[in-house]
């Protein structure tokens, strides 16, 4: 009996456990099989992303520098996507996307630090 390319369906030749035709179908088949998991995880990378080079382009004096809730809003700063929180002995939630982070405080005012 002679086996068929997973995807196309054309003859294969080649090894005896060989499942595509080619490359392309290889890659066109488990692209297909794969494309809601990957869909996810590309928007939530996509999200994480934007919010560090959003953090990454205010300039830090001493590791840290303040900022307001609506200039991270106006360019485009998703709160909801971090990577992490850290607790302080006190009880001091930081919200980090990687090693950038930032710290809710008064009157919608932010810190934002680079953990070393």
């Amino acid at each position: 009996m002679k086996k068929k390319c997973e995807e196309c369906g054309i003859e294969i030749r080649g090894r005896a456990d060989k499942k595509f035709c080619s490359d392309h179908c290889r890659n066109a088949y488990h692209n297909k099989v794969n494309k809601n998991s990957k869909n996810l995880i590309r928007n939530v990378n996509n999200k994480l992303r934007k919010n560090y080079r959003i953090l990454d382009g205010f300039s830090l004096r001493d590791g840290k520098t303040r900022t307001t809730r609506k200039k991270l809003w106006d360019k485009g700063f998703d709160f909801e996507f971090v990577t992490n929180l850290y607790t302080t002995k006190k009880g001091t939630i930081y919200y980090f996307v990687y090693d950038l982070g930032y710290l809710p405080l008064d009157n919608d005012y932010y810190m934002i630090v680079k953990r070393e």
